[in-house]
């Protein structure tokens, strides 16, 4: 790529979601940062998430519950060090985010908390009934504005990192309103870009979560950790031809039941803890009642509970049922599992630092291990929260120097990228990934898929001006590294469940995957 321009910052934040907005907050003590946004700065996957944020604020709490929990969701996977981290300096920023403007719903003049699958107690704090999300970006955005020394680059496609000798020197990037290319040279990159879900067909985020961090750290030489365990969320809406709507599990924390395409409630035969039962045990019993009954859904019940408090509770999604001609407070609502979120990412230590010197990530982009092989539900805010601050603190303690002059090679490469027809490369591969490397695997199914993606010849992202065929190699490049890794690991753990090893193997596989260039290892 030869850039039209060069520019040079002090930080470069890339994605302005809850990890990115709060890093570059953070980052704006120590100078100038740019944050360099794929939509509008409000875009991002934290505004499409509903259910809440966990924290052991309420008085029948404590943190160590809360650690216990998610040490028990993460299936023998988690990082105890990134855990306690999470847990115990979670109320700290909590409260930080209240003194902020953020608005949680409240009970008279206390924290409404609610309860979800695996937690031990109602920790969960909600925004709006279920837009705790959106309300949180609102808080950070307004006061990220109110900061002099952070600017947002909206529709600022970030196409490659630039690297020399294992050092992050910046970015390059392509504006989409001018469709000029540039490079930003910084003193270190946080990578926040959230997660991967449209690698999958059937998935409940938004159009914009196609691994575009996770591809670009791999491509310049970064550790990938844990990529096999993607979360499938139990239940989005499916409707034919609308979109996999998020039904919050709180809906089922609140009371809401599951029934077979006959009516049946199903959940008891599987978990003791039924619906609330670990959201991978769910999706699993969802997917072997839909092909024992030949059914394409279940339904989420709720029409037993209080119609006041269900409209009151979850209006975004009364309404969006509604306009499918869905009454929740009448009708059972048709749903099936889809891709949710990724455990795994670009390695990170607990400050955020990644295997490439200068280069950052937090939030779901990321992985410290906080997770494990299975995220406790409502755990993902609060860890974009953390460890985006830790991340941009522990930039700000000792930033490196600014470069002063970059020699570094981009030079746009011509090739026949407008011959390939990305929407069908992308409609096969997101199929595929359903079919072949989605909630129920094995081994045979794992070794076509990754033939398969491995046969496709990607073209230099530097060769390409299009978002749309970006997007496409970062989710074929991201595509590739879930299959590798859910192949080499024999076992079933978490998310990650091969029916032809179904049970945990902790003499080979209590360790993590790890991924670089084109190696895989565990350990």
């Amino acid at each position: 790529m030869k850039s039209e321009e060069t520019y040079k910052v002090d930080f470069v934040v890339v994605g302005s979601g809850i990890a990115g907005l709060r890093g570059a907050i953070e980052l704006a003590k120590g100078g100038e940062v740019f944050v360099l946004c794929k939509d509008e700065p409000s875009e991002s996957n934290t505004e499409y998430a509903q259910g809440g944020i966990a924290v052991a604020l309420s008085d029948e709490d404590e943190v160590r519950l809360h650690f216990e929990d998610t040490i028990k969701a993460g299936d023998g996977l988690c990082n105890e060090e990134a855990v306690r981290i999470l847990v115990s300096e979670g109320p700290r920023y909590i409260t930080e985010l209240i003194a902020w403007g953020t608005e949680f719903d409240r009970e008279g003049t206390k924290l409404a908390f609610t309860k979800e699958a695996a937690h031990s107690r109602r920790r969960i704090l909600h925004a709006h009934g279920d837009s705790t999300g959106k309300e949180i970006v609102r808080a950070l955005l307004k006061k990220a504005k109110t900061i002099k020394n952070i600017k947002f680059l909206p529709r600022s496609y970030t196409i490659e990192l630039i690297t020399v000798d294992g050092r992050c020197l910046g970015v390059s990037y392509i504006d989409e309103k001018s469709g000029k290319r540039y490079l930003l040279c910084s003193r270190a990159v946080l990578l926040a870009t959230g997660g991967c879900g449209r690698v999958y067909s059937e998935t409940t985020n938004p159009s914009f979560a196609t691994g575009d961090g996770m591809a670009i750290a791999f491509r310049a030489g970064a550790e990938m950790m844990d990529m096999e365990f993607v979360q499938f969320h139990p239940t989005s809406l499916f409707v034919p031809g609308a979109p996999r709507f998020l039904l919050s599990e709180a809906l089922r924390g609140e009371g809401g039941l599951l029934r077979n395409i006959e009516g049946k409630l199903f959940m008891e035969r599987y978990h003791p803890q039924a619906e609330l039962a670990p959201r991978d045990v769910v999706s699993r019993a969802i997917i072997t009642e839909m092909r024992r009954t030949g059914a394409s859904h279940v339904f989420l019940d709720l029409t037993h509970l209080d119609r006041k408090f269900l409209r009151h509770r979850f209006p975004k999604i009364y309404e969006t049922c509604l306009f499918y001609n869905i009454d929740i407070t009448k009708d059972p609502i048709p749903v099936r599992p889809a891709a949710h979120y990724m455990m795994g990412g670009v390695r990170t230590d607990t400050f955020g630092r990644t295997s490439i010197k200068n280069l950052y990530a937090a939030g779901e982009v990321a992985c410290t291990g906080v997770h494990g092989a299975n995220r406790l539900a409502s755990n993902s805010l609060l860890e974009g929260l953390v460890y985006g601050a830790r991340a941009g603190e522990t930039i700000i303690e000792d930033p490196p120097p600014l470069p002063d002059k970059v020699e570094v090679a981009l030079p746009f490469i011509k090739g026949s990228s407008s011959t390939i027809d990305f929407t069908s490369i992308r409609e096969e591969i997101t199929k595929l990934m359903w079919e072949k490397v989605g909630i129920i695997r094995d081994g045979e199914k794992l070794s076509s898929a990754l033939s398969h993606i491995s046969s496709i010849e990607l073209p230099s992202p530097l060769s390409l001006s299009s978002r749309e065929a970006l997007e496409t190699v970062n989710i074929i490049t991201v595509a590739r590294l879930i299959t590798r890794a859910a192949l080499a690991r024999e076992e079933s753990r978490g998310g990650h469940y091969r029916s032809d090893f179904p049970e945990h193997d902790d003499v080979n596989f209590l360790k993590h995957s790890i991924q670089k260039d084109d190696t895989l290892s565990f350990r």
